[in-house]
């Protein structure tokens, strides 16, 4: 879990020790923000750590806005945290100074951050350590009730990076400006989600999408096994799912396309979609097929997208027509990033669209930007 800190406010991430779309942090392109050099200015992170957390603390130290302050994660100790923070199988060795100060403290490049091990939001000291703004990354705590656990621990706001039954959910580049200062409890969608809205918004925008099926080739998770074995968490409802990870190309259940409906009403109920999970570590692509009102040329849709990237959606929707493939995309902070030669244009409206993301990185990028986005609006409100 980790928390921001705005001038007398904090914020607060939580973890849930691997990401759908692990926080990773920033790389390519992402959105201009305001940088504020007053420290006491500078929202502070709290954060439970697992390799998801991981990458949301080093995007958020990597920004002179942010300030992480603490760290919650019930079944790691400081050492081991301060390991999987130093070491990223997929994105490198940590190029600072990492370093335990005590059981309780871990300093990185001279920044010390406190470290907690409770089992239960309830128990975590936010309001103790002027905590406002919570992460809430477990994977446990998705829904508003449960997330709302860790206002009753002091904090005032959370955000759940995963999809949620019924918090309000946010894609940034798609429906950000519509939260409210008054909403406590909201969602970051998934890392496919985040890939896919900014792809339909587009072109939904521009020649309307009347429907369309979502494949998503998706890297390992962590609640996948490495070799075949009952997953408490899947194989009881998903035989696939129990699966060795290294061994198949396993497909399954996502409700990624249906939540671009609950960004996007204007598409609710158009969308559906599956996933494929195949054996790389990182770095995923969203296959969209759909049926256009408007009897488009794939070179029209290409141009829109294109322009679009440059735009209103710089940051967050890429555009290349380079021959890449998937590390190409490592580390890169975009959401979605069209892959023009891989598309095809059907005729009669019909048209395949194509589009990559680091399924770690890039959805931690924008858990990090949606804090700052909340932040701002809050502030607002009192000003």
């Amino acid at each position: 879990m980790a928390a921001f800190s705005n001038q007398s406010k904090s914020l607060t991430l939580s973890s849930k020790g691997n990401f759908y779309g692990s926080a990773d942090f920033l790389s390519t392109a992402t959105p201009t923000r305001k940088q504020n050099p007053d420290p006491r200015r500078r929202p502070k992170l709290e954060s439970t750590v697992l390799e998801e957390l991981v990458d949301v603390l080093r995007i958020a130290l990597s920004r002179d806005d942010v300030e992480v302050v603490a760290v919650n994660d019930p079944f790691l100790t400081v050492d081991y945290v301060r390991y999987l923070f130093k070491y990223d199988s997929t994105h490198g060795i940590y190029p600072g100074e990492v370093s335990v100060l005590d059981e309780n403290t871990l300093s990185v490049d001279g920044h010390k951050i406190k470290f907690f091990g409770a089992r239960s939001p309830v128990d975590i000291p936010w309001g103790a350590s002027g905590v406002d703004y919570v992460v809430e990354s477990t994977g446990v705590f998705t829904k508003v009730e449960k997330a709302s656990a860790h206002l009753q621990a002091g904090a005032k706001k959370v955000i759940i990076s995963a999809p949620s039954e019924d918090a309000p959910m946010y894609v940034m580049g798609v429906n950000e400006e519509k939260y409210s200062a008054d909403q406590n409890v909201v969602s970051n969608a998934s890392c496919t989600t985040n890939c896919l809205a900014p792809l339909a918004k587009v072109v939904h925008k521009e020649f309307g999408i009347v429907q369309g099926l979502m494949t998503t080739v998706h890297a390992t998770t962590v609640t996948q096994k490495t070799v075949d074995g009952k997953d408490g968490r899947l194989s009881a409802k998903d035989w696939r799912g129990g699966r060795g990870a290294g061994q198949n190309i396993i497909p399954s259940s996502t409700g990624a396309a249906k939540a671009v409906g609950k960004v996007l009403p204007e598409l609710d109920g158009k969308l559906t979609g599956m996933a494929f999970r195949v054996p790389t570590p990182n770095v995923s692509v969203v296959d969209l097929t759909c049926r256009l009102e408007k009897n488009a040329s794939y070179d029209d849709i290409k141009k829109a997208i294109k322009a679009a990237s440059e735009t209103y959606m710089a940051g967050i929707l890429g555009y290349t027509e380079d021959a890449v493939v998937s590390t190409d995309f490592v580390g890169d902070a975009r959401s979605s990033i069209f892959d023009a030669a891989a598309g095809i244009g059907l005729g009669d409206g019909l048209v395949k669209l194509i589009s990559w993301y680091d399924n770690e990185w890039g959805y931690s990028t924008r858990v990090v930007d949606l804090i700052e986005h909340i932040v701002s609006v809050v502030a607002a409100k009192k000003n």
